[in-house]
Order: C-alpha cells, then sequence, then structure tokens
C-alpha cells in the first residue's frame, strides 16, 4: 500500500487561496510633525506593539505581507481568526504525524533509545517549533514583539496539561474510593468529592517530581529581576540555557532506562483492537442491531449473543468458550496471541472475580464497549468505523505479539512509513510555524489584544489536542493501569515543555541580544508547576475534589499575568 499525504491538506490550500486571492507587501507612512500625546511608548511594548497605539501612524491602506510571498494573509480580525483556524489545524496534524511515527518506529527499534528520546523530543516538536520562529522573524525589534507569542504558547501548554487536562483526568477517569485507593471500574458513588477519584502507582509521583525538578531553569533566569540587579542577564540566561539541556539529556537517559510508560501505551493500543474486532464480529453475527433506534445498546440482541457463545448452555462464558469465540474472529492480519486476548476480555468483563462471565457481565461489558465505540470520534459512532479506526491505529504500532516476529518486508515497510510520517509531520510543522505566528501577530494588531493571551489560550489547542484526546480516552478506561499512563504523559510533556521548549526560547534570547522580560509569565509556570507537581510527588491517590484545584489555577493565571503586568508594572 503507498503512502498517501492527506487529500484535505491540498483543499485547505486552495481554500485559503480562494478566499485571499489579493496581497500586498506592508508598507508604512509617519507623520514627522507628530506631538506628544504623554502617553509612554515603551511602557506597555512588550505586549502592545507599535502599530496598536499609534493607529495614526498607519497608514489606512495598510496591509499584511505575506508569509513565503505566497500564503494568504489578511489585516481584519475575522480573516486572521481564519487563518488561526486554518494553520492551527495544519500544526495538530503536523503532531499527528509526528506521534504517529515515532510510535511506529518505537515498535521496529524498541522502547529502550527511541521510547525514551524520540517520543519525548517530537511530541515536544510543534511547540519548539513555533517558538523558535516567533524569535527569528526580521529585526530584533520585530522579534522582541513577536517572541511574546512563543511564551504565550509555552507557558498555555504547561499550564493547560496541567489544570484543564489534569482535572478532566479525574473526573473521567473516577472510581470509588475505599481505603484510600480507588477500586479499578467501580463507579457507584457519582460524583462524591471524597469518596470517589483516581489513584497512580508510584512511578508517577516519580514523573510529578521531575516535573518540579524541571522549573529549575526558570528560576536561574529570573535572579537577577529578584536580586534587582541589571548586571549578570546575559550570564544567567546562558546558565539557565546549560541547565535546561543538561535537565533535558537526563530526562531522556531516565526515559530510555525506565520504559514503562511507551510499554504501557503499546499494550492499550493492542487490547483496543481486541475490542473493536469482537464488536465488529458480534455485529456480523447478531441476530439483530446492536444498538436500539434511540441509539443505546439492545439488551435482547446482546442476551442472543451471550446464548449463541455459551456453547454447553451454563449460563456463563468460560475461558475456552471466550477462545474458541475469537479464534473464530480474522484476527490473522495482527497475529494476535488468542489466550493474551482472553485474558483481556475476562480482565474487562469478569467483575465478579470468578474468571467466568455470566450474562449480567456480559450486557454490560458489551454495552460499554458499545458507549466507547460511539463515542470514539466517528461521525456516526458505527462499530465497523471504530474497527477501521482501532485497526490503523495498530497498524502505526505494529504487531505487538511477542511470539510472532515480522518479517523482513514488514520491518522494512514500516522503517520507510515511520520515516516518512516523521519527515511529513516536521515540514508541516516547519512550513507552518511561521505563518501561524503572523496570523496571531495580525490578529492581535487587529483586535488590540495582546498576543500573549491569544497564543496562551489558542495555540496550545493546535499542537495538544491529539495528546490530551488520547489522556481522556485511556482516563476513561477507570483503572489504576491507565490512569498511572494518562498522568505520566501529562506530567512528560509538561516537563518538555520546560526544559525543551525552554531551552528552545533561551538560546533565541541569548543569541539574538533579546531583552528577558517575562517574570509575570514565569511566575505563572512556576506556581502551576510547584503546586501540581507536589500534589502528585506527595499522594497516589486522587479525590475528586482536587479536581477543581486543577481547574481554577488556569482562569488565576491569566488574572496573575494581567494584574502583574498591568496593573502592578511588572514589566
Amino acid at each position: 500500500m503507498a503512502f498517501k499525504p492527506p487529500q484535505h491538506l491540498l483543499l485547505l490550500f486552495f481554500t485559503l487561496l480562494t478566499l485571499f486571492p489579493f496581497t500586498q507587501a506592508r508598507f508604512l507612512t509617519t507623520n514627522n510633525d507628530l506631538v506628544s500625546d504623554g502617553f509612554n511608548d515603551t511602557q506597555y511594548s512588550k505586549y502592545f506593539p507599535l502599530s496598536l497605539y499609534k493607529t495614526n501612524l498607519v497608514s489606512a491602506s495598510e496591509t499584511c505581507e505575506e508569509t513565503y510571498g505566497f500564503l494568504p494573509c489578511t489585516t481584519t480580525a475575522l480573516g486572521n481568526l481564519f487563518l488561526i483556524v486554518v494553520y492551527g489545524f495544519m500544526m495538530f496534524t503536523a503532531a499527528r504525524y509526528l506521534s504517529n511515527g515515532s510510535e511506529l518506529l518505537l515498535e521496529i527499534l524498541g522502547p529502550g533509545i527511541v521510547g525514551g528520546l524520540f517520543l519525548p523530543v517530537l511530541g515536544a516538536l510543534p511547540d519548539a517549533m513555533l517558538i523558535l520562529v516567533s524569535g527569528l522573524s526580521g529585526s530584533v525589534e520585530v522579534a522582541q514583539s513577536q517572541v511574546l507569542v512563543g511564551m504565550g504558547l509555552l507557558a498555555g501548554s504547561t499550564v493547560m496539561l496541567l489544570t484543564v487536562l489534569w482535572g478532566s483526568c479525574v473526573v473521567v477517569g473516577k472510581c470509588d474510593i475505599e481505603n484510600s485507593s480507588a477500586i479499578d471500574k467501580k463507579n457507584t458513588k457519582g460524583f462524591s468529592l471524597t469518596g470517589s477519584g483516581v489513584s497512580t502507582d508510584i512511578w508517577t509521583s516519580y514523573a510529578a517530581m521531575f516535573l518540579v525538578v524541571s522549573v529549575l531553569p526558570f528560576i536561574i533566569v529570573q535572579l537577577p529581576q529578584i536580586f534587582r540587579t541589571s548586571s549578570g542577564k546575559r550570564l544567567a540566561i546562558l546558565v539557565a540555557l546549560i541547565v535546561s539541556v543538561v535537565l533535558l539529556l537526563s530526562y531522556c537517559i531516565y526515559q530510555v532506562f525506565q520504559p514503562w510508560i511507551q510499554e504501557r501505551k503499546l499494550a492499550y493500543a493492542k487490547h483496543k483492537h481486541v475490542i473493536s474486532g469482537i464488536l465488529k464480529h458480534l455485529k456480523t453475527n447478531a441476530l439483530g442491531r446492536l444498538f436500539t433506534d434511540d441509539g443505546e445498546p439492545d439488551t435482547d440482541v446482546i442476551k442472543k449473543l451471550f446464548s449463541t457463545i455459551d456453547i454447553n448452555s451454563d449460563g456463563v462464558l468460560s475461558a475456552s468458550e471466550l477462545r474458541a469465540l475469537i479464534i473464530g474472529i480474522r484476527f490473522e492480519e495482527i497475529d494476535l496471541n488468542k489466550d493474551d486476548a482472553v485474558q483481556k476480555v475476562l480482565k474487562d468483563f469478569d467483575t465478579s472475580g470468578d474468571a467466568h462471565i455470566d450474562e449480567q457481565e456480559f450486557i454490560d461489558g458489551i454495552a460499554k464497549w458499545l458507549k466507547e465505540a460511539k463515542c470514539s470520534g466517528n461521525s456516526n459512532g458505527s462499530v465497523d468505523d471504530y474497527h477501521q479506526q482501532t485497526k490503523k491505529e495498530h497498524d502505526l504500532l505494529g504487531n505487538q505479539n511477542d511470539d510472532d516476529a515480522e518479517s523482513i518486508e514488514n520491518v522494512r515497510w514500516n522503517s520507510i512509513k515511520a520515516i516518512l510520517m516523521l519527515v511529513l509531520g516536521t515540514a508541516i510543522a516547519a512550513a507552518f510555524a511561521d505563518p501561524l505566528v503572523d496570523a496571531v501577530d495580525n490578529f492581535s494588531s487587529a483586535t488590540s489584544i495582546p498576543s500573549f493571551f491569544i497564543s496562551f489560550i489558542a495555540l496550545p489547542l493546535a499542537t495538544n489536542s491529539s495528546e490530551a484526546v488520547s489522556a481522556l480516552i485511556f482516563a476513561s478506561r477507570k483503572k489504576k493501569r491507565t490512569a498511572s499512563l494518562t498522568f505520566s504523559e501529562i506530567y512528560g510533556a509538561a516537563t518538555m515543555n520546560n526544559i525543551l521548549c525552554l531551552a528552545v526560547f533561551l538560546a533565541l534570547v541569548y543569541v539574538r541580544h533579546l531583552t528577558w522580560d517575562f517574570s509575570a509569565e514565569v511566575l505563572v509556570i512556576l506556581i502551576v508547576c510547584i503546586v501540581m507537581g507536589i500534589v502528585g510527588s506527595i499522594r497516589t491517590t486522587f479525590p475528586l475534589w482536587t479536581c477543581f484545584i486543577a481547574y481554577a489555577l488556569y482562569p488565576l493565571s491569566l488574572v496573575l499575568v494581567y494584574v502583574l503586568d498591568y496593573v502592578f508594572g511588572w514589566s
């Protein structure tokens, strides 16, 4: 099968060119007879470019400047909002290609060096690319203005992961808490603030500890501001850059020797493919539709299926009967380990723990699977679509059976496919990072909204959406194992922001001799990382009430930056 880039990318290009066919280069006119209006030009120059408050300096015929000389642009707020959405979608597509390609490479080469080095770095690559281009544009003055977009992305991405996504995973993954621990898949206490929540393992606490350590470069770079000295600022930036690189290498080495996160992720993808395959088989052999007219699982049809599978008619399904069912399903394309699949089904269905599945357990288990398929992101929620989706995901991750090795041809093809995905993802990220930054900057100029707040809110949605969806799906499994994986990935992504993305940012500031003037933003990152990192470090069970702490930190971060910069004048 040939590798084909998605056709919707080409469609987006034609749509853009159709909507914005007429563009010109930007030019400014100045009036030499200006009289001071008493406004301090430098007071808010960090957030508001010159064109925001000196509107009388800009000609009425001012237009935008095309990126690369051909990408469409506009000076209107609505037009730039559209461009942010389109270019943001391109960055989202790049992130998906990088994630899928790195995971496929993980299957081929193993979870050691690849899982520890490539996955964390490639996961943060879109953010790092946006930060890089935000400080490379034009003169030092232009770079100083646009680099605020990079800082907004850096702070917004970290804050969103540790607040909105963290809290949502607690809500989605909550189970009953008994004896200070959440019980897998038991959710009878509803939204009890203290009686329900999630539990993780001790390794997840270690990931949270590393998150707290990763804020060290932020503290170092702020030392001249803390001691109110103008000397040593460049030295502090250089030292913070070196510390960031050291922490990055240390984190990658830790991932190499502790590959459990990647192994769990691969195991979960295999499990999900087993679910979709069984659902497709049941639908094909059902004596009716699996869903009723109102979209709910059809209990009568599921009961008939249970009777069909229950060969000896003893009212329960044994491991041998489940194995007979799985053998009858065409899993040969992935060389599925049948015994392993039986154990996965038993773990999902057998809530009583007696190694058998009675009729009610079968009904509840199939209903849960059907609802998961319906909510998997398809337009119609059909089992066939869910099967195709999970088959693609499994193909991207490769064959996970330890007993059957792939042929040389498959390894060679999968290697080529992984490399093509990584190259395509990197190319898309590199191509659309600059126009996305320009669109944010132009939208800021058109609306007089500081570019920091735009990038803080909007850009993380483009670069972290796929990780957020994956985390919520894992959390919805309502197990300690998947909860541990979910929160470990959240802590890991925030850690990479604090070391890799910050290292790129510090390198830009140091090489281009930019001014480090981000005290309020750094304080926000420190507060969120330290609070959530300490919470994750000192406990492994998180009651439902902890989600309110996470949720509250997000609006608090925005308010804090505004108050510190505009009320107290930290800038």
